[in-house]
């Protein structure tokens, strides 16, 4: 800042040793003799009123506050427009130091809850301090230290319910087609258990023969174990289900064309109903067959029951993965089934935007010892660029494989590539290529940053146009 380029809300300047400051009441210069702050020379002396904007990234400064009176607090422009409370400061609190030692601005708005009176050392008077006083230095790094610290977690905290939202969302969607399929067929198994008994009661009014005895156990055999089931062509379907649909017809046989689906479905033949035929009455055969397709198709709605709960509890099993992934005992991980669990829950958006995924899982041992965490973050949020980077109707490429002393894997899409410009700043924080709203410029910096702090790994990735590689390397043992 220069001489004079004066803080807003600035009313003149004091120095630092002015005994009305009180200063020496403040942790950060507690230590500081007469001579060390005097040494200091002046600084602005701030009157902000109620939500007067003491910096925002329109209106940077650059400069170590104090606050001597009232209570100011700092909120955080999200890329999305959003704002997020990050931190509360009052009477003897001091703020500045981060975006001093980090060279950066930051997209952070402080401002003054209450009319409050700041102190603000100009940056050149900062440095002079942090080389002169060492128990200043070591208060303000042990300040910055901690709030970027809280930054981070809570970025990361930020990013994972972004994710959870977008993986809860995903699951309602999964959740939803099995949950309808099973109530479709317990609905309709309710009503072929109703016909099921109508049926049954009508064999009972009148005797029944050895013979129909015997046919309709082969019958009921025939439809359990579906043991001549082949699998047909459409078009062979087709005329097998014409086919059986005259023969019914022609037998006096009620509701045929709704039964002959599921007799072919069975590998039932004319032929093989002739038996029937010759059993039974014209009357009673209408009424065995009935029975036959209502048993039939019962086996195959509990089938589709069955088959609805498996996936529904595929689907809760990958989520309650991707959450015991938190733990952090030293164990071994299964990372091909970490990265499968993460393509179940992402199967959704995959679907939607017709995408092919292509696992090549060459690694023999999939497995590593860690005791890191959040390492299905990693895979969300690399699986999610890649599906956003990918045309519809592509194609992403998941491949594995193990080196000397690290497990290794690949996630390629072949969408436009990174642009060679902006291929340094991708793994910084809040830097994104994708509309406002789309993105929070957050996930590649969190993924590098469990990738290497969490689990002592690496992070690259190789681009071109048409094709674009992450590469993660996991270190086999921890150290």
């Amino acid at each position: 800042m220069k001489t004079d380029d004066r803080p807003p809300f600035c009313t003149g300047r004091l120095a630092l040793s002015d005994d009305t400051l009180k200063l020496r009441q403040m942790r950060v210069f507690a230590s500081l003799s007469d001579a060390e702050l005097s040494s200091l020379g002046e600084c602005d002396v701030m009157e902000v009123p109620a939500d007067g904007t003491i910096f925002s990234p329109e209106k940077p400064i650059r400069g170590y506050c104090i606050l001597l009176d009232g209570e100011v607090v700092a909120d955080r422009v999200e890329a999305d427009g959003s704002i997020t409370r990050i931190g509360v400061g009052r009477s003897g609190d001091c703020f500045g130091e981060v975006i001093l030692l980090s060279g950066k601005q930051k997209p952070i708005r402080v401002y003054a809850l209450i009319p409050s009176r700041i102190l603000c050392i100009r940056e050149e008077q900062f440095w002079q301090m942090m080389a002169c006083c060492p128990a200043v230095r070591r208060e303000v790094l042990a300040d910055s230290a901690k709030r970027q610290y809280a930054y981070q977690a809570e970025a990361l905290h930020r990013e994972k319910l972004i994710s959870l939202g977008t993986l809860a969302a995903g699951l309602m969607h999964e959740l939803h087609n099995p949950g309808s399929a099973a109530r479709r067929a317990s609905s309709q198994l309710r009503e072929n258990i109703s016909r099921l008994q109508e049926l049954s009661l009508r064999f009972c009014d009148q005797p029944v023969t050895e013979t129909q005895l015997t046919c309709m156990r082969d019958l009921q055999q025939e439809a359990i174990v579906h043991a001549r089931c082949t699998t047909m062509s459409s078009m062979e379907q087709m005329d097998a289900e014409d086919a059986m649909t005259d023969w019914l017809e022609r037998a006096g046989v009620r509701n045929a064309s709704k039964i002959a689906p599921q007799l072919v479905s069975m590998g039932m033949t004319t032929d093989e109903l002739e038996c029937t035929r010759q059993a039974f009455s014209e009357d009673r055969l209408s009424d065995a067959l009935n029975w036959l397709e209502s048993l039939v198709s019962s086996i195959a709605l509990v089938d589709v029951v069955e088959q609805s709960v498996a996936r529904m509890s595929e689907l809760v099993m990958a989520v309650k993965k991707f959450a015991y992934d938190d733990r952090c005992s030293l164990r071994r991980v299964d990372v091909h089934e970490n990265i499968q669990s993460t393509l179940t829950i992402l199967g959704h958006k995959l679907r939607q935007r017709r995408i092919e995924v292509v696992k090549r899982f060459e690694a023999s041992d999939p497995g590593i010892e860690t005791g890191g965490v959040a390492l299905s973050q990693v895979w969300t949020n690399l699986l999610d660029n890649a599906i956003d980077a990918s045309s519809d109707g592509g194609v992403i490429e998941v491949r594995s494989w193990n080196e000397r002393d690290a497990f290794c894997v690949g996630i390629a899409d072949h969408g436009a590539g990174i642009p060679e410009e902006i291929r340094a700043q991708i793994f910084e924080p809040f830097f994104t290529t994708k509309p406002v709203g789309k993105g929070t410029g957050l996930g590649l910096e969190i993924a590098h940053r469990i990738v290497t702090q969490n689990f002592r790994g690496t992070l690259e990735f190789e681009s071109q146009p048409g094709r674009t590689e992450f590469l993660v390397r996991l270190p086999h043992a921890r150290a």
